[in-house]
């Protein structure tokens, strides 16, 4: 007798829940996905790819390359605002330690590329999830294009995660960190002002940072972050990024010039007050921010979305689809809330503002041996791996 084909719905097309929609198709299941906008965002900024993420794509034969480029960043360091340098590492040092050297991309151009390795139809947009009802049995998944049912359940709906509100209600919920961000992507033609364009810089003053990333498709990618009230919002963007970055270094002052103000983003920046209990309830699942949404400051809330999403998968070829879920809370909980704090405490040094205290700083960071600041990494650029396969058992249809 045929095997059923086993169904999952994914609650959201960012990252994480296009991978994990990718890696569940290449592993035979009929996936859907739901996502509230009406169509694909081209809108959007950059992401670094760091090695642990490159080789969760590896793992499920995704090669990001295809759609944005080979090119990996020739080093990564960090400045003040006079442009002294407080560190700087290799690129190649990075490569040679970890495998793979970071690579730069538009979140765009990765969701595209992840899109198009779905089938055709695979992505239903205008269809927001507005609830999963029973989800420990047979679950049946509310949408405003209709009601979907499924063997399996995953919400990647986001920071702000409507599905983690009605099944965790007690929690806390999100925490403002203290910072707003401002990102935007510049063309390749201001490549000629940018200085040593493949090098990732970010720039630490007092509460204030400013990075340039250049992308592997030669763009750029432009953040800043500032210490501010929550909902903050200036009302002349040009006045305000002149005023806290316009005497910074070069390249800055020429990127600035170009920055077109309707075309920035800008979010305040959160994380999960306390993490979740667990990542699962029956045949549903959370991954990436619905799950451990973090600061960005280490980099890595779409790199652990990533792994999230290939560590499930994988899980679920040798698993009935509770015990994969199960198995998959497990696995994730500890590395991803180690993480969260992890990116929560880093952003509270680099967002320092007391003069003595930025000083110490910055002192610290020059006296770090580039050796011991490396391996500092290692946990989370060599931390991922796949969980060992269970005995395989009959799955249920």
């Amino acid at each position: 007798m045929a095997k059923l084909e086993r169904h999952a719905v994914v609650a959201g097309a960012g990252i994480g829940g296009l991978t994990a929609a990718v890696a569940l198709q290449r592993r035979g299941w009929r996936v859907t996905v739901c996502e509230r906008a009406p169509g694909p965002n081209a809108v959007g900024a950059g992401i670094l790819l760091a090695p642990n993420a490159l080789r969760a794509f590896d793992a499920i034969g995704f090669d990001p390359t295809r759609a944005a480029g080979p090119a990996a960043p020739a080093a990564m360091g960090l400045r003040r605002p006079g442009g002294a340098w407080l560190s700087r590492t290799d690129g190649a040092a990075l490569a040679a330690r970890y495998g793979r050297a970071p690579l730069a991309v538009h979140r765009s151009a990765l969701v595209a590329a992840l899109a198009a390795a779905l089938p055709d139809g695979a992505i239903r947009y205008g269809a927001a999830v507005t609830g999963v009802d029973d989800a420990d049995g047979s679950p049946v998944v509310r949408t405003e294009a209709g009601d979907l049912g499924a063997d399996l359940v995953l919400a990647a709906d986001g920071i702000h995660s409507p599905l983690r509100r009605q099944y965790f209600p007690a929690h806390p919920g999100l925490r403002y960190s203290g910072e707003t961000a401002w990102r935007t992507v510049l063309p390749a033609a201001a490549g000629a002002h940018a200085g040593p364009a493949a090098d990732v810089i970010e720039t630490w003053g007092r509460g204030e940072r400013f990075g340039v990333v250049p992308l592997a498709d030669g763009r750029y990618y432009l953040f800043a972050t500032a210490v501010v009230p929550e909902g903050y919002r200036p009302s002349d963007l040009r006045a305000e990024f002149l005023r806290r970055y316009g005497t910074w270094h070069d390249p800055i002052p020429a990127l600035l010039e170009r920055i077109d103000p309707a075309a920035v983003l800008q979010h305040d920046l959160y994380d999960l007050a306390v993490p979740l209990p667990r990542y699962h309830r029956g045949r549903l699942a959370w991954l990436g921010d619905a799950a451990h949404a973090m600061t960005p400051n280490l980099g890595q809330g779409g790199c652990q979305a990533i792994e999230d999403a290939v560590v499930l998968a994988h899980l679920l070829e040798t698993r009935e689809v509770p015990a994969a879920l199960a198995a998959y809370s497990a696995v994730r909980h500890a590395r991803t809330d180690a993480i969260r704090v992890r990116a929560r405490r880093a952003g509270r040094i680099a967002a320092l503002t007391h003069p003595l205290a930025v000083a110490c700083r910055d002192l610290a960071v020059r006296a770090t041996p580039a050796g011991l600041a490396l391996r500092a990494m290692d946990d989370l650029f060599d931390g991922f791996t796949l969980p060992a396969p269970a005995v395989p058992a009959a799955r249920a249809a």
